[in-house]
């Protein structure tokens, strides 16, 4: 047990800088105070582990010959447990220690089985060594049984008041130590033994059934009131703090959403061009020298830009949610932009280097239901440019999506913008700035050798900073070619163009790499550009924004005012592990609600909730009170007030 401490001690301080900060973690253990509270868990909780693993190891082997307790004491709290912490780390490679089931079900889409095939290559490396651990035991115990006395005396365990102490001590840690506040709490939940020991006793004494019990950071101080708990829904002005953040909800006013919207008169062609996972800061941006967007920056000359754009939620199914239909949790049915166009007399094509269908998105924003040609990647799936499993790993190159509209939308003509004519809607979803960066056929403008994608990890960040900057450039490249077919058909002057990004992406500036993990601007600001002049307002704006801003300019007015500032969550909006608001100035709060941790992004400090002074706290709960209006309103929606 002492060998596998080390191991994991040393793993959690490379991983997540348990002990020397940085690399994603905020919280290190570095006073002694911290120390002696983070030894003393760990200690308490290793060596009752290691009792239960040896009454089970007894227990499983009664009648056995009387070396094989230690030998499967010895392999499942050794190699067992080695082989776990292999498996753990090498998925935090990908997926990062932010990421809980309900993260990874957005990463795929709603599905947690699609998000588990798209970390395949790394899952798959785990299960193969749990695979050739398994082999190797096997062999070890036929090795035992041809080597060892059968009637070799059974060892004893620890005696009855030792382990009665042991269990004692650590009750009173397991319960002590998350309300201590201390950066060790937090360590602590990163070790298996405290984790798996404290999670079960949290689940022990969930006695109300709402999903906390006593023993978790996020504990339920109203053990027997099951309204009151960690992420309860606030009720507004009865008095009652259920969540315990902000005190009671004091309502604030959030934004309008658009209902239908039907178009006439002089109503121009629109196009809107998503760029995957590109960031807010490509506009200027030089790698090596070389612009890495230069068709982005000659119509953001030419025409207008919003920026910083955030996303919502920081991934891409409920993203392209939010910016066709002006909100936040659109459900099925509801006003969208595919909807609007289409009541409007436009003819509507669909051009998507991913799978439209993925988390819902067409079945919502009613993409199929409103095309007249849609072509994506389920669509042109022998174009694939990987042979992934998981439907969120499907990309096909831009290269082909043009080729799709050259057959199609490309042959016809255009001329009827106006009143008398059909406008036409084209939307385009330009795929190559998603990870892992490269494929067959992306040029190599900005770097001559792109990172492969078993290569991408920390430790190659400037070369993954590159090889994403190269697949921006060569998505922007397409764009351009897009932009020279209009301006050929000679309905540049009668189209609105629209380009924006879904979310951003961390290339590891804070140990991450994706994006939907940490709210900043890395992973959730985007931009918007249009080629047109003062169509767009200043930032900051979210994706639920444009929906409005695009229904303006095609009635050819001013750009509507930005009634709330953009929010953000990680996470179902009811049950969000994060949250947080961007304001003027680069404002960028977020509170993260299961550990307390509040951070002003523009500053660079983070602090727990309870230790901010007047004016930080009231920035936080002004968060806190835009999210439970919001969730205040979904809840009152749903239930069909």
């Amino acid at each position: 047990m002492t060998a596998t401490a080390v191991l994991e001690l040393a793993l959690a301080d490379r991983k997540f800088g348990l002990f020397t900060g940085g690399f994603g973690m905020s919280r290190a253990v570095d006073t002694p105070a911290e120390h002696a509270v983070f030894l003393a868990g760990y200690a308490a909780a290793t060596a009752v582990f290691a009792m239960i693993g040896w009454a089970l190891a007894r227990a499983f082997t009664r009648g056995r010959p009387g070396w094989t307790p230690a030998y499967v004491f010895v392999l499942v709290n050794g190699a067992l447990f080695t082989a776990v912490l292999a498996a753990q780390y090498r998925l935090a490679a990908y997926f990062s220690d932010a990421m809980g089931f309900a993260l990874m079900k957005q990463l795929g889409g709603g599905s947690l089985v699609d998000a588990l095939l798209f970390g395949a290559s790394e899952i798959g490396v785990a299960l193969l060594g749990l695979a050739a651990l398994a082999f190797a035991a096997w062999l070890a115990a036929r090795q035992l049984a041809r080597r060892v006395p059968s009637d070799l005396a059974r060892p004893a365990g620890p005696s009855r008041g030792v382990t009665l102490a042991l269990a004692a001590l650590f009750l009173a840690l397991a319960f002590a130590v998350p309300r201590t506040g201390s950066d060790a709490a937090y360590a602590l939940q990163r070790t298996l033994a405290w984790g798996a020991l404290t999670g079960a006793l949290d689940a022990a004494t969930d006695f109300d059934r709402d999903g906390y019990g006593l023993f978790a950071i996020q504990h339920d101080e109203a053990p027997f009131d099951p309204a009151r708990h960690p992420l309860a829904l606030d009720v507004p002005g009865n008095g009652i703090d259920e969540d315990g953040y902000g005190g009671d909800l004091r309502l604030v006013p959030l934004a309008v959403t658009p209902g239908p919207q039907v178009f006439t008169g002089n109503r121009p062609n629109v196009v809107v061009v998503v760029l995957e996972s590109t960031r807010g800061d490509v506009l200027g941006k030089r790698v090596n020298g070389e612009p890495v967007a230069p068709t982005l920056e000659a119509i953001a000359k030419a025409g207008s830009v919003a920026r910083p754009a955030y996303s919502h939620v920081g991934f891409t199914t409920e993203s392209l949610k939010s910016l066709f239909s002006g909100q936040l949790v659109p459900r099925e049915g509801d006003p969208s932009l595919f909807r609007d166009l289409r009541a409007s007399g436009y003819r509507i094509g669909v051009f998507s280097g991913q799978p439209e269908d993925f988390g819902g998105i067409a079945a919502t924003v009613a993409m199929r239901e409103t095309a007249d040609v849609f072509v994506d990647a389920e669509t042109l799936r022998d174009k694939r440019a990987f042979d992934f499993a998981a439907q969120g790993s499907l990309l096909v190159d831009e290269g082909h999506l043009l080729a799709a509209f050259d057959r199609t939308f490309g042959r016809e003509d255009w001329a009827g913008a106006g009143p008398a004519g059909q406008p036409h809607f084209v939307y385009f979803n330009f795929q190559s700035p998603h990870f892992p960066y490269d494929h067959p056929g992306v040029d190599r403008r900005l770097t001559a050798n792109p990172l492969p994608r078993a290569e991408i990890d920390a430790a190659n960040a400037r070369r993954v900073r590159e090889t994403y900057w190269n697949a921006v450039r060569y998505a922007d490249r397409r764009l351009g070619e897009l932009v020279a077919r209009l301006k050929a058909k000679g309905v540049w002057d009668d189209t609105i163009l629209l380009v924006s990004g879904d979310h951003g992406e961390a290339l590891f500036e804070n140990g991450f790499l994706g994006h939907g993990h940490v709210i900043d601007r890395e992973q959730f600001a985007t931009l918007l550009v249009a080629n047109r002049p003062g169509m767009l307002p200043e930032g900051p704006i979210g994706l639920a924004d444009y929906r409005a801003i695009l229904s303006a300019a095609i009635r050819e007015q001013a750009p509507p005012p930005i009634p709330v500032p953009p929010f953000q969550h990680i996470g179902p909006l009811d049950t969000p592990t994060a949250i947080g608001l961007a304001g003027p100035g680069g404002e960028l709060t977020s509170l993260r609600l299961d550990t307390g941790e509040a951070c002003f992004r523009e500053r660079g400090r983070c602090a727990p909730y309870g230790s901010l002074a007047k004016a930080e706290r009231a920035r936080v709960d002004a968060l806190v009170a835009r999210w439970g209006s919001e969730r205040w309103r979904a809840h009152r929606r749903g239930s069909g007030h």
